[in-house]
């Protein structure tokens, strides 16, 4: 009932980030359906079809987690400790307002899907799918929700790990972890070709790489700034990005890697392109895996510009205009910009000539 109630009085951007959420989950949903429908007409090769799906799931739990931390409802205030709402309490009301929005989006994905093979008739556009969704097979109920129920389990899950309490570790920590893990990702592509599961294997783990080692990405962008006898704005965008740097390191690794993706299928259109499994819905699902990478780093930014920094505070204290926080901010995405998209283009190139070795 607290986790309603949160959800019911928070602000309109708030609700709106929960609609997409909601609008994501619907769309992973319906892909794992399709998947569901497709083994069941034909059996061979559904492994790697659902392999290929979760690709598009990890990409939603990640927004939602984003999400779920972003919501002021969640964020420790003095008081809430003597009312028994502490960190962990808050945490698993985060927890289950993502789980209720993931399960609006499977059951609209469940609706939408039943519609479009013709199961509900009387409304517009009924069957219009049948065949892609191939209507000719009775699709598995228990099957078809133990998948939507991924969406909201997986998560909910992550959204209590990501806000329990924890010691936070330096940005740099995870940077050689993010290397190695990228490396590896490139040899597992060099070794396994165009195909088989190696080409999922090695982006997985370049993603996973390029995820540990954004934060140290970030926060060498932010010592880049300082560089070179710095001035008062550069000094306050430098260092404020290595504040933000353990929040926007890891999506912005992340929209690193799928840019990375992006690239290389572009490259490789010409020789026959990436062999993903998924049928029509190829497009649909990298396209929600973008948006929602894009999503993800947009609302970890607006979560960093709204925390109180102690740069950003005293800026405030000394009645600063808001021009130069406008200007700093502007030098941080330039900054940001100037190191990640060189970093994906090499990334891209680097898996081009893996795969095509």
């Amino acid at each position: 009932m607290l986790a309603l109630r949160l959800a019911r009085g928070s602000r309109p951007l708030v609700q709106l980030r929960r609609l997409l959420v909601a609008a994501a989950s619907a769309g992973t949903g319906f892909l794992l359906l399709y998947v569901l429908a497709g083994a069941v007409a034909r059996p061979a090769g559904s492994f790697p079809r659902l392999l290929w799906a979760l690709v598009p799931l990890a990409a939603t739990v990640h927004f939602a987690v984003a999400v779920a931390r972003a919501d002021p409802a969640t964020r420790p205030r003095e008081g809430l400790d003597a009312a028994g709402l502490g960190p962990v309490r808050l945490a698993l009301a985060a927890a289950i307002s993502t789980a209720v929005a993931c399960a609006l989006g499977s059951a609209l994905a469940l609706a939408l899907f039943l519609h479009l093979r013709g199961d509900v008739a009387g409304l517009p556009f009924d069957g219009s799918g049948a065949r892609l969704l191939h209507a000719e097979q009775p699709l598995p109920v228990a099957a078809a929700l133990t998948l939507l129920a991924l969406v909201p389990l997986t998560a909910s899950a992550a959204t209590v790990l990501a806000l329990r309490p924890h010691r936070p570790l330096a940005p740099q920590t995870a940077l050689p972890w993010g290397i190695t893990l990228t490396a590896c990702g490139l040899a597992t592509e060099a070794y396994a070709g165009r195909d088989g599961g190696g080409v999922l294997a090695g982006w997985t783990l370049t993603a996973v790489g390029l995820a540990l080692a954004g934060p140290g990405l970030a926060y060498a962008c932010g010592s880049l700034v300082q560089a070179v006898r710095p001035g008062a704005l550069r000094l306050l965008a430098g260092r404020s990005l290595q504040e933000q740097a353990s929040r926007i390191g890891p999506p912005l690794g992340v929209l690193c890697s799928v840019a990375a993706g992006a690239l290389t299928a572009f490259a490789l259109r010409d020789r026959g392109g990436l062999h993903v499994p998924l049928g029509p819905l190829a497009w649909p699902a990298a396209a929600l895996v973008a948006l929602c990478a894009a999503a993800t780093l947009l609302t970890s930014a607006v979560e960093t510009r709204r925390s109180e920094s102690p740069g950003r505070r005293a800026m405030l204290d000394l009645a600063a205009p808001a021009r130069v926080l406008r200007t700093a901010a502007g030098v941080r995405a330039a900054a940001l910009a100037a190191v990640c998209v060189p970093l994906s283009w090499g990334v891209a190139q680097l898996t081009s000539l893996a795969l095509t070795r």
